[in-house]
């Protein structure tokens, strides 16, 4: 076989969101879309039952990718997604939530464009959006939150990292004056320097919930104030994978009956 024949050779590569964790969550096109698959290249907070739509045939190979963990180095990821389609494989590449909501999924869209490689994308529920609605309370409220801003509590570091971390009382002010909701993805480890940034900003009672697991048997949440929020967090044990939410819409967790669960007790 020529090595012309083989570049020419060309499967598919389609990004999948599986969702927060309750398989249940799946979108009938992602479910679809792991049927098809020859090669699944599968997150590590996927949860196992969501491959249950693969084929039996299909080469599952799991990838690590979870905070605070050691992960399969995301160069690797590229390359196996690139050669798997340059074979002729229907590679997917699943991952927990939503693959374009801090996902990597742009960053494995442009790798893929620039080996001659148009992927697909299949969007999944992102767990921002679940953990809070695992409270019965919503993103946004006439009254409440006129807005919500998804933003990350782990900034990149290393080669290539941003010279501009996140400048959290900047995001306090404009959440303040605009009410908005902030959601804040692998925010636990940093829950210290993110409560003092928005502190300077945002009133101390402002309401906060740190959701962990969301949507799964195991999920665990505790309700708080961003002037306790660090305190709180400590006390309930709570820790990756977890949502922190902050603001006003919070207001209707008490409405939802979820005192009792307010700082784990």
């Amino acid at each position: 076989m020529t090595m012309n024949h083989l570049t020419s050779i060309q499967g598919t590569c389609t990004l999948v969101g599986a969702g927060p964790g309750d398989p249940d969550l799946l979108t009938f096109k992602a479910a679809k879309a792991i049927q098809a698959a020859t090669v699944i290249l599968v997150d590590d907070l996927v949860n196992d039952e969501v491959l249950s739509h693969a084929r039996p045939d299909a080469r599952i190979v799991y990838v690590g990718k979870r905070g605070g963990c050691k992960s399969t180095p995301q160069a690797f990821i590229e390359k196996l997604m690139i050669t798997a389609v340059r074979e002729g494989e229907h590679v997917v590449r699943l991952k927990g939530g939503d693959p374009f909501i801090f996902g990597r999924g742009g960053e494995e869209v442009e790798h893929l464009r620039e080996a001659g490689i148009e992927a697909q994308v299949v969007n999944g529920i992102t767990s921002g959006l679940a953990a809070v609605t695992s409270l019965q309370v919503p993103l946004t409220h006439r009254d409440r939150a006129q807005g919500v801003v998804f933003v990350t509590g782990h900034a990149k570091t290393g080669h290539g990292a941003t010279e501009h971390p996140t400048d959290w009382k900047k995001l306090a002010a404009a959440a303040h004056e605009a009410r908005l909701t902030l959601v804040i993805y692998m925010g636990v480890s940093g829950a210290a320097h993110i409560q003092q940034g928005l502190l300077d900003e945002l009133p101390g009672k402002t309401p906060v919930a740190i959701i962990q697991d969301a949507t799964l048997p195991t999920q665990r949440h505790v309700l708080s104030t961003l002037a306790r929020m660090h305190e709180a967090l400590a006390d309930s044990g709570i820790g990756s994978p977890a949502i922190i939410v902050v603001g006003d819409v919070l207001k209707g967790a008490a409405a939802a009956g979820l005192e009792a669960q307010r700082f784990g007790t």
